[in-house]
């Protein structure tokens, strides 16, 4: 695998991890198409030598990875929903916003962040480049467009007439493969002291947990708060506020400003955790360098916990169909002979097969009709919601199982 770094433009050879050809994550598959080609994509992540960005190599264009048909909801999750209503209060009494400010969520998905702003009184703009999500926004009253944001868009939006006070930005600037195009939209779009922020999963804690499920062809970067700083002020914005969250297993809110305004001090938090990141060696190639190997053991101690399983005579079956979950079974080889099938909460996902390894979606009454021994939660992020939802599998003695941060059976 090999690129030049979308960011800097540099050689990013140095492979942080290989996980072989896989489809793409979430390309679910209908029933008529279970036997039809799947076309399959080198799936890994690299380093860029001079600016340490860990990236995707080549693969799909944003277009096809992000078709009409997205199949992923924000607001089927109540953890989620709860998350993103507790960003908007605390936004909204943070930087006095009301019924003359205007907040522009980028990636607004199915509307889970903005209907909050929304019932405030808090007029909100959403850009949504998924049509299907995008259309459940617009059936909250939510005025969404259908676009892929970037610099001209944000100028067509300002010759409209619109800025922004607040440009939320949700695990979203991991997605899209022109980075600064994509961030210098927001130094178009905001007002003079608008601000912006950004969510995004923390690549130490990808390397810290071994979260290497976290890699799939959506994701075209894995930022660490020093890498994400530099794409911020290249790109005409300046870093002046971050918070460590527990989403994702583990993500960064950075806030963001324009670099010709500086309307916002800067908070200490932002060199505490540049420190912590050059302790933890973050802008040293070598500490990226060996985990590789470790993600190889971890695919042979989930490989013998699911063979064990198996010949013990165990029942196994999953809850949940996100993207980790597919780079998880594919990167393992996992088929139905292991897991029989998953269940989700998404009706748009039911019904349907998971790339690759083919397991049926169902809907999740069937784990209490079969009663499997163990139930795997691919999202072992959501695992505390997942079990609360499926607490009546201990009825009958089932247990939950998690592969990440380690292989644990949980009762």
């Amino acid at each position: 695998m090999h690129t030049n770094c979308r960011f800097c433009g540099h050689s990013a050879h140095h492979v942080l991890a290989d996980l072989g050809m896989q489809p793409l994550s979430n390309a679910l598959r209908k029933e008529e198409q279970a036997n039809d080609m799947e076309r399959y994509y080198p799936l890994g992540a690299l380093v860029c030598e001079n600016c340490l960005l860990v990236q995707a190599p080549g693969s799909e264009e944003a277009s096809e990875i992000f078709s009409e048909h997205y199949p992923y909801f924000s607001s089927c999750s109540d953890t989620w929903l709860a998350h993103a209503k507790a960003y908007s209060t605390a936004m909204t009494e943070r930087f006095g916003l009301n019924q003359d400010s205007l907040v522009v969520e980028i990636a607004c998905n199915d509307g889970y962040l903005l209907r909050w702003f929304q019932e405030a009184g808090i007029p909100v703009f959403g850009v949504e480049p998924t049509a299907d999500t995008a259309n459940v926004a617009k059936a909250l009253g939510i005025p969404v467009e259908t676009e892929f944001f970037g610099r001209d868009y944000a100028a067509s939006l300002v010759a409209r007439g619109l800025s922004a006070d607040l440009m939320p930005a949700n695990n979203v600037v991991a997605h899209v493969p022109d980075i600064n195009d994509f961030v210098g939209g927001f130094a178009v779009l905001l007002k003079p002291a608008g601000v912006a922020t950004f969510e995004f999963h923390h690549a130490l804690h990808l390397l810290d947990n071994l979260q290497f499920d976290t890699i799939y062809h959506e994701h075209f970067y894995y930022h660490s708060l020093t890498t994400f700083k530099k794409i911020l002020e290249h790109n005409g914005l300046a870093l002046f506020d971050v918070e460590e969250l527990p989403t994702h297993g583990g993500s960064l809110r950075v806030f963001a400003q324009r670099a010709d305004t500086c309307a916002h001090p800067v908070s200490e938090r932002v060199q505490r955790l540049l420190d912590a990141e050059h302790a933890a060696g973050l802008d040293q190639l070598s500490t990226y360098m060996g985990f590789n190997s470790r993600v190889v053991a971890r695919k042979q101690e989930i490989l013998q916990f699911l063979i064990d399983a198996k010949r013990e005579g165990k029942v196994m079956c999953a809850v949940g169909a996100p993207a980790k979950g597919n780079t998880l079974l594919n990167y393992l080889g996992v088929r139905s002979d292991f897991i029989r099938y998953t269940v989700d909460h998404t009706p748009a996902k039911q019904g349907m097969y998971l790339p690759g390894s083919h397991l049926p979606v169902k809907a999740p009454e069937q784990i209490f009709i079969d009663k499997p021994d163990y139930l795997v939660i691919l999202p072992w992020n959501w695992s505390e919601e997942l079990m609360q939802k499926f607490a009546g599998i201990r009825e009958w003695g089932g247990k939950f199982v998690v592969f990440c941060p380690e292989v644990k059976v949980l009762d």
